[in-house]
């Protein structure tokens, strides 16, 4: 994931720039581990079963509602068979009792005290979790995505000196985080601190908040524990007790670690690297994808794996080839029968030389001689006279019927 090579180390309180950090002469080789590839589900089941672990075995009350005198009224009743309280003359009497639907009925399933709180984790598989969650620590948009205020940060992973084990005092120890621009993310737990929802706040979890910065230190007795401890959001963990319900809280990958230089050099004796197996776990050897490249049609029209393959085949029928009905598709019908081809060329050429015969004939028939041509043309001129004058007669019809009743109301008004 992580393609520099060289990590430079961090000292605070020289303000020789805006950012109050100064970069040391050393430099150290980027653990192996920081080359893990990221298996999320990996991460999220093993944090599932390791959060697990922390339960306390509890149970209810084994009596807890089914301390009643109740029983079933039976059939016939046209009601539920569900035990009821018996008695008359208050409220409670005739109501339903011992269900998980009832009123002060008792839950379903009880809990009991033997249940299977805790889960066995693969070993390999934690390790495996753990390595993912310290890759995915060194990528700034996992971080981000993850909600931590790094704008600041001069890089990741973020790597101090020693002497920051060395801090006694809270005060020094803000001042520490504001100059490697880590206390914006300690401002935001700041700002995201509630009172939780449910039954929780009376159970000695009453706030809730963001997770801050994570610092991880090699030395013992550190006096920087003692100095953060009163910081919200911001934890401790020791470099050799690595733990992922820390490293990737909520099965969540990307938080955001402030190493010291000790600690970030242990790295390699405990995980190894890709060559040697780690000193602490022995003969564990880091994860290795087994494909480097995740974008696969690169990797697929790379020259090397395109010369090892043998060239396309272009004359291939396709596998599902639909199937063609002969009776209609003149090609299908070719296939099966190359002489249908020709008898249907034949039998076209046929029908049309018979069209154009019936053709001829109907335009011999059609011809009159010249006396009778012209004795078509006289008949359609007196038609057309005959209906001219027809029209003519009874639009005049039409006028002296007007003028006649014109006339008679006019003969009517001077009798009155």
């Amino acid at each position: 994931m992580i393609h520099r090579q060289n990590v430079s180390v961090w000292e605070p309180f020289k303000k020789k720039d805006a950012k109050g950090l100064e970069k040391t002469k050393q430099n150290i080789v980027l653990p192996g581990v920081f080359a893990t590839g990221v298996r999320l589900d990996i991460v999220n089941e093993v944090h599932k079963n390791m959060s697990k672990n922390r339960r306390q075995g509890h149970a209810v009350d084994p009596r807890a509602g089914m301390k009643h005198s109740a029983e079933s009224w039976g059939t016939g009743r046209a009601v539920s068979r569900i035990p009821r309280v018996g008695g008359s003359g208050t409220h409670r009497s005739g109501q339903g009792a011992f269900g998980n639907m009832c009123r002060k009925g008792r839950m379903f399933a009880p809990i009991k005290i033997w249940r299977r709180w805790h889960r066995k984790v693969n070993i390999r598989q934690k390790r495996y979790a753990t390595a993912s969650a310290l890759a995915a620590s060194a990528v700034l948009p996992l971080v981000q995505s993850r909600g931590h205020r790094v704008d600041e940060v001069p890089e990741l992973p973020l790597v101090i000196d020693n002497k920051v084990e060395g801090i006694e005092r809270t005060k020094e120890a803000v001042q520490f985080l504001k100059d490697v621009g880590a206390y914006p993310d300690v401002r935001k737990v700041i700002d995201t601190v509630g009172v939780r929802a449910g039954l929780g706040k009376l159970r000695n979890r009453r706030y809730r908040s963001r997770r801050g910065p994570l610092i991880v230190y090699k030395g013992d007795n550190v006096p920087l524990l003692r100095a953060v401890r009163n910081i919200p959001g911001v934890e401790t963990l020791h470099v050799s007790r690595l733990n992922l319900l820390q490293l990737a809280p909520g099965g969540h990958v990307g938080r955001f670690i402030i190493w010291t230089a000790d600690a970030f050099k242990e790295l390699n004796n405990i995980f190894g690297t890709r060559r040697f197996s780690g000193v602490q776990k022995k003969g564990y050897v880091l994860p290795r994808a087994e494909v480097t490249n995740p974008d696969i049609s690169r990797v697929i029209n790379s020259n090397e794996v395109q010369s090892a393959i043998r060239a396309k085949k272009r004359d291939v029928p396709a596998h599902h080839i639909q199937k063609r009905n002969p009776l209609r598709n003149h090609k299908a019908l070719h296939d099966l029968n190359p002489a249908a081809t020709l008898a249907r060329l034949q039998a076209a050429k046929v029908n049309e030389e018979n069209r154009l015969r019936r053709q001829a004939i109907l335009k011999e028939k059609r011809k009159l001689p010249a006396d009778q041509k012209k004795i078509v043309v006289q008949r359609k001129k007196a038609s057309s006279k005959w209906i001219t004058n027809l029209h003519k007669q009874v639009a005049d019809s039409f006028k002296r019927a007007q003028d006649d009743e014109l006339a008679l109301k006019k003969l009517e008004r001077q009798i009155e």
